[in-house]
């Protein structure tokens, strides 16, 4: 029989396992850990300057919004600050010239994401391009990207933008009050053709609906500091904490394994499958050392690269029509020149369109606080370090009002990006599909679909304002990659008497 536990002991054990006293020693060594890497750091030189937090703890990143608070702490503490959360270093790119600095000139040393336990290991798999590490997965999984998504390729995308974009017109025309619905189906149909070469022609598509309610999950989920266990890694230890997550991935890969499972049984059927991406994948799994699960989780990706991001910037533009009639007059003149609806091969001809679209892009970011890089050495920048190991942060919001290059950057004004001659500026950048080796692969389907439907849809309608329902202009969901909340516009036709007169004549041209 073993001898008895002295009461001291049990005491003390009691003690022990006290949850007060396992967060106390927690943060003990999250402090030593902390002072031991500052004392050990290669460089002596101090981080950027920030706003002070808690000894332990470090500093609060709001949850929503985060990107608005860090153009206030840009505006106090200068183009480059840093933060810290537990033993992790953030330093956040607020002004463009340090964006080209950092994420431009030193793009080798900032390629790499930090490890996100959050929405990239635990929600996404360790297998969505977006937070993937850099390594050979990376490398493999952008470099199938980068064939289907370059400019070069663009002009096979075309007929697909085309006939979708046309779809959305006359849903436009059908149930104008729903327009936000309207720029979220055509987004996810284009995608759902170039990932799998599907049809799809209704916002109530269940494909739709599914692919929509994933994105809404990863965007609410990517938020900077609302999930801690990225900041203190013991958490995902704790039973249950992380199960919102893990049941979200499984639902994220049945459904990009069950729509790529779609296209394989086609093929191993012998039918005519359209060219996608899915298919182009499923052809070369081997030669590009896929694993099943990469291979679906890479043509999921395209969603991520084109259909949620899309389908905001489009509303977007839409509300910067309603509230800028003045911008929207000047695009409605340059339109008037083309004979028929515009399309994708006008736009060298409609710098004014084209200049309209940016500086929706900079005045209203779809993914504003930007996704944050990870410092593979110590980066100089004006005797300040960039610790190895930190995250860097380009706040896209920040850099697009940055007041050298965009003068009274609140106000919306396409014509900061055209030449004296009325061309489109090439010297100038909002970095509103990221920075350096990290830029959106899918930036330029996106710009296509964008100038395309604005152009469409100002040529057929003067979008107004509704004046029983103002719109707010700062009225934007908190997700990473925010969507405008429901507003309201009058869709006048321009083109035609009525809108029947607008459908007309968009099917007498054959859009």
């Amino acid at each position: 029989m073993s001898p008895p536990i002295p009461p001291a002991a049990l005491r003390l054990a009691d003690i022990a396992l006290q949850p007060q006293s396992i967060a106390a020693v927690a943060l003990c060594l999250t402090l030593l850990a902390f002072i031991h890497h500052h004392l050990t750091r290669s460089s002596r030189l101090p981080l950027p300057p920030g706003p002070p937090g808690n000894l332990i703890f470090g500093n609060s990143i709001p949850n929503a919004f985060a990107y608005r608070h860090f153009e206030k702490w840009t505006q106090e503490y200068g183009p480059v600050f840093s933060l810290r959360q537990g033993l992790t270093i953030t330093v956040i790119i607020g002004r463009v010239q340090a964006a080209i600095d950092i994420l431009e000139k030193e793009g080798a040393a900032t390629a790499d994401r930090p490890r996100v336990i959050s929405a990239g290991e635990t929600l996404s798999g360790g297998m969505r391009t977006l937070l993937t590490p850099a390594g050979e997965r990376f490398k493999k999984m952008r470099r199938a990207l980068h064939a289907h998504l370059q400019p070069k390729t663009l002009s096979g995308y075309a007929p697909t933008l085309a006939k979708n974009a046309r779809q959305h017109m006359l849903d436009l025309i059908a149930t104008p009050e729903r327009h936000q619905d309207h720029a979220k189906r055509y987004s996810a149909a284009v995608v759902m053709t170039l990932a799998y070469g599907k049809n799809a022609q209704i916002h109530d598509d269940p494909d739709i609906i599914a692919v929509n309610r994933c994105l809404t999950t990863l965007g609410n989920n990517l938020r900077p500091g609302l999930w801690k266990v990225d900041a203190y890694p013991f958490l995902r230890y704790i039973p249950g904490y992380l199960k919102e997550l893990q049941d979200g991935h499984k639902e994220e890969l049945a459904l990009f394994k069950g729509e790529l499972k779609e296209v394989k049984a086609k093929m191993d059927r012998g039918e005519e499958v359209p060219q996608s991406f899915g298919k182009y994948l499923l052809e070369r799994q081997k030669e590009l050392e896929l694993s099943d699960d990469e291979t679906a989780y890479l043509a999921g990706s395209m969603f991520g690269a084109g259909s949620d991001t899309t389908a905001s910037a489009i509303s977007i533009a839409v509300m910067a029509a309603a509230c800028y009639p003045e911008a929207q007059a000047k695009v409605q003149e340059e339109l008037d020149t083309v004979i028929g609806p515009p399309t994708l091969e006008d736009q060298d001809k409609l710098p004014q369109t084209m200049a309209f679209v940016l500086e929706t892009f900079r005045w209203r970011p779809v993914s504003a606080g930007g996704f944050a890089h990870k410092a593979t050495k110590d980066i100089i920048w004006n005797n300040y370090v960039i610790p190895k190991g930190s995250s860097v942060i380009g706040n896209v919001w920040s850099v697009g009002r940055d007041p050298a290059y965009f003068p009274d950057p609140e106000k919306f004004d396409p014509q900061r990006w055209i030449t004296k001659d009325g061309k489109v500026r090439d010297d100038l950048k909002a970095f509103t599909f990221g920075f350096g080796r990290r830029v959106c692969p899918g930036q330029y389907m996106a710009t296509s679909s964008v100038f395309l439907n604005t152009a469409l849809i100002q040529w057929a309608f003067k979008v107004k304002s509704d004046s029983t329902s103002p719109i707010d202009q700062w009225a934007f969901t908190e997700s990473a990659n925010t969507h405008p909340k429901p507003f309201k516009v009058v869709f006048e036709p321009r083109v035609a008497p009525t809108l029947e007169g607008v459908r007309e004549l968009i099917e007498d041209y054959g859009l």
